[in-house]
This record gives C-alpha cells, structure tokens and sequence, in this order.
C-alpha cells in the first residue's frame, strides 16, 4: 500500500497471496502549514500491518533551488520526482527485493496512473488500484471507456452489499459491483472496474481498476480494496507508540533516519504482536487428534 503522510516539523500472512502492499499519501486536510511530505510503503496482512519503505517529497521549487537543497543536506543528484514516480520505485524495490505479497494497492491520487498499472501489469503484479470516476479503461465497445458509464443500467442483482473490514464505527458496508474490461489479454487474467456504492447515499460511487487471477472473486478484490483503511491503524500506532511525527529535522537525511528508525520500531512492535497472538493461539487451541508422530507441515 503506498501513501503520502504529511508532518509539520516538531510538531500478506508472512508469505502468503493475502499480504498487500499500500502506498499511502497522507496531508494535512483544510490548512497551510509548514510541513514535510513523505512518500510511505507499508505492508499489511490479517496479522500485523507496518512501514516498510519511506521517500521524502520535494517539490520542484525546492529541487530548482540547487544552493538551497545544499542548505538542507540535499545531495545535487536529488532531483524532482513525482509522488507517484516515488511510488512506482518502492514498489519496484520490494518486487526486486522478493518481499512476499500478493497484491498492490493504493488510492487514486497513485492508481489513477496508467502508466503505473501498466507496469504492474507489465510484471504480472495483482492490484487493485483506486481511481476517479474520470478515468478511461479499454472495453468492447471503445478504447476510451470512461469508468463512470459503465455502471448505470446494470442489474440490481449484480449489486453486492458486502463490508470491506471494520472501521472507527464499525464494519464498512457498501453496495458493490464490477464489469470486465481489457478482454482481450490473457486468458488466465482477468481486468476489472470496481464501483463502491454508499447505501445511504447512492449517488456516491467510488471506482477501482484490478488487474488479477481469472478466478477470483468479487469478495476478494472488496477485500484487497478494504486494506488501504487499515493502513490508518499503522500509522496512528507508529505515532503514538514510535515517535513517527515527533520530531524537529529541518534536513534531508535527518528526516530520513528518524523515519527509518521509526519505522524499525514498529516493525519489532508488530512482529512481537503477532508471535504473541501466535503464542496465545497455541495454548488455546484443542490439541491434534493425528496419529501421526510427526507434525502436519504448514507449506
């Protein structure tokens, strides 16, 4: 999962295909303020959640100012990247470094980019990528099929309610449905619009792209789209309990280093967490009834 986190200054199961990756852009909603921008990676399963990949943002009024990026420890290779193109590059590293995950996913500051979900495509990553009702898709009908116009006229039936994880209050319900597009790519993978449907207010649609197995389920993609939320519980406790935004860096690579050890912090919380839950699993669960001498193997 990839998203931008935004602090102003002093102020998948291990390796199973259920593991996403987010990206997560976060900022601070409704003001102006001084503040720093980073890029974040995290990784998220049933088990756990945590950071693992970290970019600082710099916009191009800063890397166009050379002396002023030398005031701030910013080295002259530094040059402008985009938020996405930041994004594109972690994710990259994590598929390069062999990270275990199955999916991909972010919201559509990140998955609105064709370019992006090309790739992904391109090195055969499943994704579910959110976007605006703006976008185009490839359908039967057009090569540029807005997103929107694909739902309206669809049969009740086609419409699931269905939660997609809990929430601050409660499970997250919505009405749900999805129409293939790209058909002719391979036949063992499918591409999908996904639309998200407020019950209360029906008029709210919300859109994702998935590109996955052509056997998975309608459950399956709500609930890789419904692991972008949980992302919010990682980095509320890498605040709290890390220090993740307390700090007063005013440099490139101080502000690199507190993220990083942050970050490995939270790693260690998060591994401890679910070792424990492994721990307390174990002594609550009925012991085997196998004749067996040796244990059944998990692989």
């Amino acid at each position: 999962m990839l998203r931008r986190q935004s602090h102003a200054p002093a102020s998948h199961h291990s390796s199973s295909d259920r593991s996403t990756l987010t990206v997560i852009h976060v900022q601070a909603p409704g003001r102006t303020e001084n503040s720093q921008i980073g890029v974040f990676l995290a990784y998220a399963t049933s088990r756990g959640r945590t950071l693992i990949d970290r970019r600082l943002y710099l916009p191009a009024s800063w890397t166009d100012d050379r002396e002023r990026c030398r005031q701030a420890g910013i080295n002259d290779s530094v040059a402008f990247e985009t938020k996405v193109a930041m994004a594109r590059a972690m994710a990259r590293r994590a598929v390069t470094d062999r990270i275990p995950f199955g999916w991909v996913t972010a919201d559509a500051a990140y998955g609105y980019s064709k370019g992006w979900r090309f790739e992904l495509d391109q090195a055969d990553v499943f994704h579910v990528m959110a976007t605006t009702r703006h976008d185009t898709v490839v359908t039967r009908w057009s090569i540029d099929h807005p997103v929107h116009d694909l739902f309206p006229g669809l049969p009740p039936q086609k419409w699931k309610r269905r939660s997609c994880g809990q929430g601050a209050h409660g499970q997250r319900i919505y009405d749900w449905a999805r129409v293939e597009v790209r058909p002719w790519h391979r036949e063992d993978r499918r591409h999908w619009v996904i639309a998200r449907r407020s019950v209360r207010r029906p008029e709210e649609i919300s859109y994702c792209i998935a590109y996955c197995p052509a056997d998975t389920t309608l459950d399956e993609l709500i609930r890789v789209a419904g692991s972008r939320w949980a992302v919010e519980e990682c980095f509320q406790s890498a605040k709290q309990e890390c220090g993740l935004d307390d700090y007063q860096v005013r440099r490139y690579d101080g502000w690199h280093r507190h993220m990083t050890l942050a970050m490995a912090a939270h790693a260690c919380l998060t591994a401890l967490r679910a070792r424990e839950l492994d721990t307390d699993k174990a002594e609550t669960d009925p012991p085997s009834t196998s004749i067996s001498a040796f244990p059944r193997s998990d692989a």
